[in-house]
C-alpha cells in the first residue's frame, strides 16, 4: 500500500514538474532566395501565475534559439549557424490589448490566447544567411524557445530561483538536414 502512495505521489510530481514545460511539435527548415528559413511550431500554457503577472503589465520574455552545427570526429563539431529571436509578451491596460512583439514590429491582440497563438508559431525566420558556405554533408539542427527569467523585473528574478511557476522551456529538438541547398541566385 505504501509502495502505491509513493509511486502516485510521484507521479503528481512528474506531472506538475511537465506541465510547465514547451513542447516543440512541428520544424520545418527550407531554402529561401536569403538562406534557409525555420518554421516551428509550439505547446504550451501560461502558468496561473505567468498569466497573471503578464495581465497586471509585467512583459514576458521569450527567447527562441537555434543551432546549426557539422560534426566532426577529429576535433569538436563545428558550428555553422547560431541564432536567436526575442519575443516581448505584453499587456496595455489603457488599451486593454496584448502586445506581442520582435524588434521594432509589434502586433495588437485582443486576448492573451490570440497573442499566445501567434507567439507559438515561428514562420519565415531566416537562421543562415545566404552567404554562408555549407558543405554538402548532414548538418545537425536543434530549436529551442523558453522563457527568458533573466529579464524579468529583479523582485521575479528572485521569485524564478525557488519557483517552477515562472519556468517555461522546452528541451532542445534536434533533427538532421541533410545537405541544405540554398536557393539559386
Amino acid at each position: 500500500m505504501r509502495r502505491i502512495a509513493i509511486a502516485l505521489v510521484m507521479l503528481l510530481v512528474a506531472l506538475a514538474a511537465g506541465a510547465d514545460e514547451i513542447e516543440v511539435r512541428d520544424v520545418a527548415l527550407r531554402s529561401v532566395d536569403e538562406g534557409l528559413a525555420l518554421d516551428a511550431d509550439f505547446a504550451f500554457e501560461l502558468t496561473p501565475r505567468l498569466a497573471d503577472v503578464v495581465a497586471n503589465g509585467v512583459p514576458l520574455y521569450f527567447r527562441v534559439e537555434f543551432e546549426l552545427t557539422r560534426r566532426r570526429w577529429y576535433w569538436f563539431d563545428e558550428t555553422a549557424a547560431s541564432r536567436q529571436m526575442h519575443l516581448r509578451l505584453s499587456y496595455h491596460a489603457l488599451s486593454r490589448q496584448y502586445r506581442l512583439s520582435t524588434g521594432s514590429l509589434q502586433q495588437s491582440f485582443p486576448s492573451l490566447e490570440e497573442a499566445l497563438n501567434v507567439l507559438k508559431r515561428v514562420r519565415n525566420w531566416r537562421v543562415v544567411d545566404r552567404s554562408l558556405e555549407l558543405s554538402n554533408v548532414e548538418y545537425d539542427a536543434a530549436v529551442r524557445m523558453r522563457l527568458d527569467t533573466t529579464l524579468l523585473p529583479k523582485p521575479f528574478q528572485l521569485s524564478a530561483l525557488t519557483s517552477r511557476e515562472l519556468h517555461l522551456e522546452s528541451p532542445w529538438k534536434r533533427f538532421i538536414v541533410r545537405a541544405p541547398r540554398l536557393a539559386e541566385r
